[in-house]
């Protein structure tokens, strides 16, 4: 069962864009040398507590990873960047096959409430108040996550743009140099503001982005449900639905890991 569960989380086709990123094991001083524990099955064992939404205590001991272990070394890799590496190159398989469409990139952000508060939290605005972050997603046409970023949850949207434009990877590309801009950004009114127009311009990118008082919801909502629907594929990784790490860095790894999930299954589905 638990062999089962485990190809279900981290499929051999997963585990091979995984491996050759995982750091190389640092034993603890106060470690007295002990052998490091199977690296994929404290990876699987990650991707359990962010499918489940689990507390690390309440980590199956079937995987083999004791808790304490497990959060560890997810602190390790997130310190050496490793959610990033491997977002980086799961979105390079994709566009190598030709799977990403960057005809039109779209925008948007979402709240989540910080069960423990930390930095970026704030008091939420749809949410009576309470403490809160924002989740920040920028896709492509098909709602495939290019880069995430999170924010206080009283942070307004707008200030997500220009990190968002500027952390797309220079992702390979199936013919050609790699790219890393899209052809259109679009964005609703929460991004309505003349000089984040300008900026998108400047930078060769065709700015689609709704105006306040102008443009009816139901014209906006064209091309936003793609945005929305990135967004619900969030919520898929119950860990996603409330922030319970203090750490913020701890939060974004595992916004970052689900993103590589969401486009992992898009891969394994038109190449299986």
């Amino acid at each position: 069962m638990a062999d089962r569960l485990s190809l279900r989380l981290v499929p051999d086709e997963l585990w091979e864009l995984v491996e050759p990123l995982i750091p190389a094991f640092e034993s603890r001083p106060q470690g007295g040398g002990t052998a490091p524990l199977d690296a994929r099955a404290v990876f699987t064992s990650i991707v359990y507590v962010l499918t489940s939404g689990c507390a690390w205590r309440d980590l199956p001991p079937s995987f083999g990873v004791p808790f304490q272990t497990a959060h560890r070394r997810f602190g390790q890799w997130t310190k050496a960047g490793l959610w990033r590496l491997l977002h980086h190159a799961i979105l390079d398989e994709l566009d190598s096959q030709g799977l990403l469409d960057w005809s039109r990139a779209i925008v948007d952000g979402a709240c989540v409430r910080a069960k423990k508060g930390g930095p970026l939290t704030g008091p939420s605005p749809v949410d009576r108040g309470k403490s809160g972050s924002k989740i920040h997603a920028l896709s492509d046409r098909a709602g495939l996550p290019l880069t995430v970023a999170i924010s206080a949850a009283n942070t307004n949207d707008s200030y997500a743009l220009k990190p968002l434009v500027m952390a797309i990877p220079a992702i390979k590309s199936r013919r050609g140099p790699r790219r890393r801009k899209p052809a259109k950004l679009h964005a609703d009114k929460a991004y309505d503001q003349v000089d984040l127009r300008r900026w998108v311009r400047d930078r060769g990118i065709k700015v689609r982005i709704a105006r306040k008082g102008i443009e009816s919801s139901q014209k906006l909502g064209k091309h936003r449900w793609v945005i929305e629907r990135t967004m619900a594929w969030f919520t898929g990784y119950r860990r996603l639905t409330l922030r319970y790490e203090r750490k913020a860095e701890h939060f974004l790894a595992f916004l970052i890991l689900g993103a590589s999930l969401t486009c992992y299954k898009k891969l394994r589905k038109l190449t299986t």
